[in-house]
Parts: structure tokens; sequence; C-alpha cells
């Protein structure tokens, strides 16, 4: 057998022999070959190790102490790894580049303009291949493309919307003009197309950088919160507006300071919203730098460039300005002007220029004593007109949301007067003589007390008792005319018209149906009267007039519009911020006085047809027959036939009514059904009932042209309205909203 010769082995068989020698000797349990090894070597003090390998560390029962250094280093290499980017699966760079450093290739969009629905406002022209060599890459336009967070929700024409904001205020449209005028009737989301314009030039730009550093929205003050809200509803926190409502003069021009100093790519809060009238108060402030984008909503409030707000924006430092308004003529055409020259300046030259050269022909031509030279034209100054403006000017009307919302029937209703009004109308006309106060058309100050006085008269004579009481002007003996006993206190509908209409809708609504009724109003007087007539009738309200604070107003139109609540009715001022509210929890609306504005009325009467209806909509507008409320609303048909001309861009509006009318507005006609009826000439009616098609086989072209039917009690489709009738309903023209999209001719 062979053996190793390797001295541990050596060692090993030497012990073994000793070993057996000592056995015979002595006995001693056997041990194992280590135990033996470890003990001889224990004994002799030698210790035989190969040469060929390193030795074992000696271990000892002490433990090895380090210095708190050499530990902390040392657990710091146990938990230190490599950086690894926290998304599944991803196989981007791991993060090489040095921040600061720009990086290298070639630019890119924030967002893909290949995706499907994507919203392209700006495309890079498509260059050769020669082209495309040459080029510095890093001077390329890239593609403007709208945050898919916004364009899935933008409807086709809110998409058409944005894209022209975009173009305008880039200056593709009008080369060196940055402005333009959001003229969307009511309810087309004009709030949401201005957020998708700041948040696409506040994020990017043909230049691959942001367009704008800071933008600032003006509004009414009741509309503020409003815009905040819109913001971080369709915005969800990705940004963070300052809005400002209200505070100390220290507290507010610090805000404005704060905000004005912001600079860089990434500004902490680049949307300013501020009211008319704090703007107006800190103006200073705000001119001290420059903003890139100012949108003005409910932007009519400039038709006057005189005041001091038009002034204070004005001289604001920025080229890019957004109008909203829904309602862009109002009275004249000079009105028209100021806002065309608030956000294009020179567009259309000066005032002396605009009215020698477009306001003079045009409103002659449009008289209905004018010549065929002059209509003629007026025409060709019209067309001239409307070819500039609409390079700035967006309008669609609310025909487009008869896709989105239900039907709306909107409703005039002549209601004659009762004997006592009738009686104090006429003694009021043969006291005041209010009629030689009128000089050339023109309403003098002394005859809008006159204008008022019978305006109350319509609604009702409890609102001229105290005149009649103190026997002023026009109302000498008047108090001899109401019943014995008679007293404010108490609301008696039977002596009112109108008041007796309304008093059979409100009840027949709430006996028939669970719909909810808006009430508006010119006057808080007439408001006192709904309020006695709720309270009498025991229906649940509520009232928004001009006492009411800002955040109380939207408290209560937030509970209104909640299905659970028991409101029946809501009251409103149209003079107390009734632009912008929201009533979609009723359905029907009843407009109780015409204003001369038809702008005011018809922003109160879209509070209810918006966004979020779900029900079949009713409007109702009552005019006293044959009164002073009648030639108010033929006097609004002039203004609404000029202003779609100019910006709806009807041809076929004829001219019914001269302005020498206006000397009519204190007669009374007793034996009409409706005196607007007979003043358009209406073709479609014979004998006072509609006959469908005219007679004469033409088309009905009339300033009432959008009423579509002329209707007696049997030509009613409102089962309400009909139960109403016979109280002191005489005639009604009424419109329906769908009936272009459900082919009724």
């Amino acid at each position: 057998q062979r053996r190793s010769l390797a001295p541990s082995q050596l060692a090993k068989r030497k012990a073994g022999d000793e070993d057996e020698e000592e056995e015979e000797e002595d006995w001693h349990p056997p041990t194992s070959r280590k135990r033996q090894k470890a003990a001889s070597e224990t004994e002799s003090g030698e210790c035989y190790r190969s040469p060929f390998r390193k030795p074992l560390a000696p271990l000892t029962n002490r433990p090895h102490c380090l210095d708190s250094s050499q530990h902390e280093a040392f657990i710091r290499s146990i938990l230190s790894k490599p950086f690894k980017v926290p998304i599944p699966n991803y196989k981007g760079p791991l993060g090489l580049r040095s921040l600061g450093v720009k990086r290298a290739g070639v630019r890119s969009p924030l967002h893909d303009p290949f995706e499907e629905g994507a919203l392209v406002l700006y495309e890079p022209p498509v260059l050769s291949a020669h082209d495309q060599l040459k080029i510095d890459k890093d001077k390329a336009p890239v593609h403007v493309v709208v945050d898919p967070v916004l364009s899935r929700v933008l409807r086709p024409h809110q998409r058409e919307g944005v894209k022209f904001l975009w173009d305008c205020v880039t200056s593709r449209r009008i080369p060196g003009s940055h402005g333009c005028i959001m003229a969307d009737e009511m309810g087309l989301g004009k709030t949401l197309q201005c957020i998708t314009l700041m948040w696409t030039l506040l994020r990017q730009s043909p230049d691959c950088k942001p367009e704008i550093e800071k933008a600032v929205v003006v509004s009414p003050s009741s509309l503020v919160r409003n815009w905040y809200n819109e913001v971080e509803k369709w915005l969800g926190g990705r940004i963070q507006p300052l809005a400002i409502d209200g505070g100390s003069k220290e507290e507010i021009d610090r805000k404005l300071v704060g905000f004005m100093n912001q600079r860089g790519l990434r500004v902490p809060s680049p949307i300013l919203i501020i009211s008319y009238e704090t703007f107006r108060l800190h103006a200073e402030v705000l001119q001290k730098g420059s903003v890139g984008l100012v949108i003005c909503d409910e932007g009519h409030r400039l038709k006057n460039s005189e005041n001091q707000t038009y002034q204070a924006l004005n001289s604001l430092n920025t080229p890019r300005r957004v109008l909203i308004s829904g309602t862009p003529i109002q009275n004249d055409l000079l009105e028209y002007f100021s806002l065309v020259h608030f956000v294009n300046s020179g567009i259309l030259g000066t005032a002396q220029e605009f009215k020698r050269h477009f306001e003079m022909p045009i409103l002659k031509g449009r008289d209905a004593d004018a010549s065929e030279a002059e209509r003629h034209k007026g025409e060709e100054r019209l067309k001239e007109l409307i070819s500039i403006v609409n390079r700035c000017l967006i309008r669609r009307t609310s025909d487009i949301l008869s896709k989105y919302l239900p039907v709306k029937i909107e409703q005039v209703v002549c209601c004659r007067l009762t004997p006592l009004q009738t009686e104090l109308y006429k003694n009021f006309l043969k006291q005041a003589k209010p009629v030689e106060e009128l000089k050339e058309g023109k309403i003098s100050v002394s005859s809008l007390s006159s204008i008022t006085s019978l305006k109350k008269l319509c609604n009702h004579p409890a609102l001229i008792y105290d005149k009649c009481v103190e026997e002023e002007e026009g109302f000498m003996g008047a108090l001899d005319l109401f019943p014995a006993g008679y007293s404010t206190k108490s609301v008696e509908p039977q002596l009112s018209g109108k008041m007796l209409v309304l008093d059979y809708i409100l009840a027949v609504t709430k006996s028939t149906s669970n719909d909810k009724v808006v009430l508006v109003s010119n006057y808080t007087q007439t408001l006192d009267l709904f309020e006695k007539l709720c309270r009498n009738r025991r229906y649940l309200y509520v009232r928004l007039d001009g006492t009411m604070s800002i955040k109380k107003r939207a408290k209560i139109v937030e509970r209104f519009n909640s299905p659970s609540s028991p409101e029946f009715i809501f009251m409103l001022s149209s003079k107390a911020g009734g632009c912008g509210l929201n009533l979609i929890g009723a359905n029907r609306l009843v407009m109780f006085d015409p204003d001369w504005n038809p702008a005011n009325d018809e922003q109160a009467m879209a509070r209810v047809w918006r966004d979020g209806q779900k029900k079949m909509c009713f409007i109702y507008r009552l005019l006293s027959t044959g009164t002073i409320e009648e030639k108010i609303f033929q006097r609004q048909t002039h203004k609404k036939a000029l202003s779609s001309c100019v910006v709806d861009e009807e041809q076929d509006v004829e001219r019914h009514f001269s302005l020498g009318e206006l000397k009519e507005l204190f007669t009374l006609n007793e034996t009409t059904t409706s005196d607007t009826h007979d003043k358009i000439k209406c073709r479609r009616c014979v004998n006072g009932h509609q006959v469908r098609p005219p007679p004469d086989g033409s088309d009905c072209t009339s300033d009432l042209s959008q009423w579509h039917h002329c209707a007696d009690k049997r030509g009613l489709q409102d089962s309400v309205l009909k139960a109403a009738w016979d109280a002191a309903v005489t005639f009604t023209f009424h419109h329906h909203s769908h009936e272009e999209q459900r082919g009724i001719p």
C-alpha cells in the first residue's frame, strides 16, 4: 500500500505509532484524528503546515472590534445598489445624462401628434430629403398638440374653437395682430376652450418651449371662483391658479407683486384670476411687468372705451388678448368697434374713421325709411366689415347644442292688463304727458322715470302704490282706483295680468310635475312680490340678488341644482350677476319683464338650457299686451337684427321698425291681441291663426323670424301655458330649438 510522503501525513503516522506503544501500558478512550493532531501540536509546540497553502485565521472567543467609520463604510457597501428606474418594463436611458445638460438628438413634441384623436394646433412644414440634411436639428420646429387630457373631452365645435384661438394669439391669422373675440352663444363651452388655450401656451410651442410664462383671466366678481373651479376640474391639479376674490389692499398688492415677479420655465402659479373691479383698483401693480396672455370674460363690459376698466386693461403690457362675449353687439356698432379695437388695435382704424366708413352707412341702410341707394351702400359696407372682423372673431349659435341637449321651447306670452292696470296706465299718460319729453326719437333724462313707472305698473300695481299715495306726477287721484281696503302687505295676483298668468304657471307645474322654476326680474321689488306669492302658496324658494355675497351664491346654486333639494323656485335678479350661473336643476324659466338690452335677457334665459340639463326646457317671456313692454321687445328685435347681421351674418332680416317709432313708446293699444304681431306684418297668419306655408308662398323673413310659430290657444303645445291661457293670455310666439334637426318646417 502506497503511503503519502507529505509532512502532515508523516507526522500523523509517527503520532499513531507512539500511541500504540502507550496503549499497552495504559488504556484511553479513542479520539478522532483531528483531536489527536491538535493535541500533538499542543504538546510538542511544533506545527506542521503545507508551504503551498495559506494558514487559516486563528479562531478566538474574543470578537473582532472595528471602529465606527469602518463599520459605517461596511454597512453602506452592503446597502448600496445601482440606480434602477422604478417603472415596470422600462427600457429607456438609465439616467446617465447630467442635470442641466441639453439632450442630444432631434427635438420632439410634448404629446404624440399621431395618436388617435390628437388635436394638432401646429404642424411643421414638410421638408424634402435635401432640406432635412441642411436644417439645424436644434432649431427644427415641432408639432403643437393639445394635452390628451383635454382633447378627449372637447366636442367638435370646441376643437375648432381652440384651433382658431391658437391661430389668432400666435399671429397666424392676422400678421402683426395677436387678439381675438370668442363670441359663441351661451352654453357652448367658451371657458373650457380658453382653459385649453392657456394650458397649451403655458407648456409648448413650435420652438419646443412654452409660448408664455403667465396668463391673466379677468371676469365679473361672481365668476372668479367659478373660473378657479373650472381650472381645477379640467386640469386636475396639474396647475395651481391664483384666484383673488377679496382681501385688504395690502394683501392683494402683495399677491399681485408675487405673481408678476415669477420667472422661468416652471412658474409656480402661472394663472391669475381676478375681477374687473379688483383689476381696476390695482392696475398699477400689474402694469409694471409683462403678461403673456389676458382673457376678459363677459367682455361686453369693455364696450365703452372711455371707462376706467377699459383703459386699465388696455394699458396692460400684453400683445395676446382674448375677449369672451356671447353678445358682442348690445346697443350700437361703436360699442362693437371698442371690443374689436381692444383685441386688435387699428384693424378697423380710429373710432371716427369707423363711424364715418361703417356705422353711419350700415344704420342708414337698415332704417325702414332708407332709400334703395342707401340700402345698397349699407349692405356693401356690412360685407366689408364682416370680412375684416371674421378674421379675429368666431361665433357659433346655440343650435349646436341641439345635438347634446334636450328640446327647448321658448315662448313670448302676451298678457292683457287687468282693468285696474288699464285705468292707471291711461291716467298716467294723460297727466305725465311723457310724449312731449321725447325729441327726435331720443329719450331724455326726465322720460326715464316715466318709463320705469310704466314698466313697474305692468308688473303689478303694488309697485307704484307708494307713488299713488304721495300723488306724484302722473298718479294724482290714482289711489281712488284701487279696491277698498287694499294693502301692499299681501300680494293680490288678480290685480296684474302677468302675475295672474305666473300664478297659474306655478300652480299647474307644481301639481302636475316635479319640475323646478327660475323666476327672473329686473327689479328687486318684483322679487319681493314673488316672495309674498311663494309664502302664500307655500312654495319653497331661494333668492339671489345684489345683496348676496359671492361665496354664498355658489352654495345656494349648488344646493338648488341637487335633485334631492326641496326648493321649487329660484328667484334671480337679472342685474345681480345672472351671467355665468348654471341652474340646470330647473327646466322652466319665467322672464317676468323685458330689458332694453337684449343681451341681459339672453344671458338670464340661458341659465337652464346648459350642459348637464336632462329635461325638456320651457322659457316663458311675459309681456303686457299693447304696452311699453311690447315696444321694448320690438326695440330688442331691432338690436338683435343688427347683431345677427354683423355677428351671425344673417342677411334676410327685414326692416320692420323705424327708429322714429320710439315716439310711440307712451301709447296704449287696448284693441290688439299683440302689438308686436301687428307690427311685423306676419304673412303666416290669416285672421289671427297661423297658416303654413305663408299664403303668398314666400318665406317669412322678419325681425321675428326666429319665432317659428304664432299661436292662439289652439296652437299651443305646452300644457302648462294652455292651462293658464284663460287667465290673461292673448297671444304667443314660440320657437322650438330642435325643429331644424327634426325636420319640422
